[in-house]
């Protein structure tokens, strides 16, 4: 019995043994990023000239970035430093056509390049000193996908391919993407999981590569009134790589524009209903493009105003806005403003030269900024003819109700149609959405929800939202027209996203370009209007400004 006894605490022991040395043989969990204490930095922006910029947070109460960093942790951890710093010159800066040319050399590849910019994106986000707050998602079959493109060239190395083919992607968070929630910045939509917009259905068939889901301004920044641009719930405070909370980012599309900007992805996918695409481009020293209402679809996009809303391409160059712009075009049925695209928007960016174009510069313009200034003498030299003009004043009475009735209607119309898992996505209205953020409103909306509140508010009728939509539209085309038409102009210049507005209601297209830099090292840009389905004209006028002037610049910290 003894001897029974002996051997019942031996195995025991050995068992406890044997599961302690499991025990200590299991993994800690790979932690890449922690959550800090932000309260020094907001506290450092409280005095900051720019109201807006002074912040209530900088980080995301409720974004782990592990669980967007982890899955593809492996991959980039084996792709060295050195291999990087071989790779840069390669990659940094470089459009599109010379990234195709290095892979079709053998000096890259569509694997190396994904990895590259996924090698940034860990660099410098999960760095708590230097993130930008942008990247909300990335896609776990990315590198999978490039390996597989580059084994296809590599068994049909004369196949014909759309130039954005193999190329890395972002796209803001308000553009469905299957795999990806579909956030819209708000944690109402945390869940959301959709089919592919349009335009991404697009953008795979021509083979670009989705790299990931960048921050916005929550709901496009029509939820608070004076609140800070590039905030979001889910993404936090996103910053500009030029200054870091000392310049704005501009936004909506914050994220797009800064994950350019800092050479996160070869470019990205912003939207606009009145300078959500030309304000974070302009801040940012991008190159955005807002389109015609109706060239790009607008399917699967979290909506403001069917209206007056558009997505469009946001990059370093004007030779890949054209080919990004390409690869989204296509007639969609869904869609009642879409049109089938007959320009050639990539042959209109082979010419470069200003030579004999009228372009048409504010006199207001010309006596407030030095830049511009300087910047319309040098078109001069470039041969460009320059009109001055003054234009007609016009009132813009009724815009914001085109926005708050649109809204009302669209969103429900988006629910429905769009989200996959209704039962995880909590609202079907703007009242359920102010009820949702009111249940926690310090985490949900720390700036309040005033323009939510106001689309409940506004009692415009159909008949009336008619009539100032368009009578709007009369409004807006006036303002330019009188110049384009009486001066027989090519375009009509302006500053970043200044006349955003009228180019909105006219349905005008609308293409900014990297100007300059002011004293304190903040983008400004030169803003190209043209009439509409002009994008082919604005383009080659951008490429040609671009190839002349040579003045974007690489963000300083974010070089290496």
């Amino acid at each position: 019995m003894k001897r029974l006894f002996i051997l019942v605490l031996a195995l025991v022991a050995l068992g406890f043994t044997s599961c302690k040395q499991k025990q200590e043989k299991t993994p800690e969990p790979v932690v890449l990023w922690e959550a800090y204490n932000d309260s020094a930095e907001v506290a450092a922006n409280a005095d900051h000239e720019i109201g807006r910029m002074r912040y209530k947070l900088i980080q995301s109460k409720v974004l782990d970035k592990n669980e967007v960093f982890l899955p593809l942790y492996d991959e980039v951890s084996k792709f060295s430093d050195t291999e990087y710093e071989s790779l840069k010159p390669l990659v940094m800066e470089q459009d599109i056509p010379t990234l195709q040319t290095h892979i079709r050399e053998g000096k890259l590849s569509y694997e190396k390049l994904v990895l590259f910019y996924l090698k940034r994106i860990y660099k410098y986000e999960l760095d708590n000193t230097t993130t930008l707050n942008t990247v909300l998602a990335l896609n776990q079959d990315v590198v999978a996908e490039a390996r597989k493109m580059d084994e296809f060239l590599k068994k049909y190395p004369n196949e014909k391919h759309h130039p954005i083919y193999g190329m890395p992607i972002l796209l803001k968070d308000n553009i469905n993407t299957k795999g990806m929630k579909t956030t819209a910045g708000s944690i109402a939509l945390m869940d959301n999981e959709t089919d592919d917009a349009f335009i991404v259905q697009q953008l795979k068939k021509n083979g670009a590569l989705i790299l990931g889901k960048v921050n916005l301004s929550e709901w496009a920044y029509f939820l608070c009134s004076g609140c800070p641009v590039g905030y979001s719930a889910v993404g936090g405070q996103t910053l500009n790589p030029y200054g870091r909370k000392v310049f704005e980012t501009g936004g909506s599309s914050a994220g797009s524009g800064t994950s350019v900007a800092a050479n996160y992805a070869v470019a990205a996918v912003g939207t606009e209903t009145s300078g959500s695409i030309l304000s974070p481009s302009s801040q940012n020293s991008v190159v955005g493009l807002k389109p015609t209402i109706g060239l790009l679809s607008r399917t699967g996009i979290v909506p403001i105003s069917s209206t007056l809303d558009t997505p469009g391409p946001m990059t370093k160059n004007v030779v890949d806005n054209a080919v990004l712009l390409s690869a989204m075009l296509g007639k969609d049925p869904a869609d009642m403003k879409s049109v089938a695209a007959t320009a050639d928007y990539m042959n209109a960016v082979t010419n470069n030269s200003l030579k004999g174009k009228r372009l048409g510069v504010f006199s207001n313009l010309m006596e407030e900024n030095e830049i511009y200034k300087n910047t319309v003498e040098k078109l001069k030299s470039l041969g460009a003819e320059i009109v001055v003009f003054t234009p007609p004043t016009v009132q813009m009475e009724g815009f914001l109700s085109i926005l708050n009735i649109d809204m009302r209607n669209d969103l429900p119309n988006y629910l429905n149609t769009q989200v996959r898992n209704k039962d995880a996505v909590k609202i079907g209205s703007i009242q359920d959405a102010i009820a949702f953020n009111n249940m926690d409103s310090l985490v949900r909306i720390p700036y309040g929800q005033a323009l939510f509140e106001g689309i409940v508010a506004d009692s415009t009728t159909a008949e009336g939202l008619e009539e100032i939509k368009n009578r709007l539209e009369k409004t807006g085309r006036a303002f330019f027209d009188t110049a384009l038409d009486s001066k027989n102009l090519d375009a009509i210049l302006s500053i970043n996203n200044y006349h955003a507005g009228y180019a909105a209601v006219a349905k005008y297209p609308a293409l900014t370009v990297p100007m300059g830099y002011k004293e304190t090292g903040e983008p400004i840009s030169l803003t190209f209007i043209g009439k509409s389905f002009q994008e082919d004209k604005l383009l080659e006028l951008g490429r040609a400004f671009e190839v002349g002037t040579k003045v974007r610049k690489t963000p300083e910290a974010f070089k290496n």
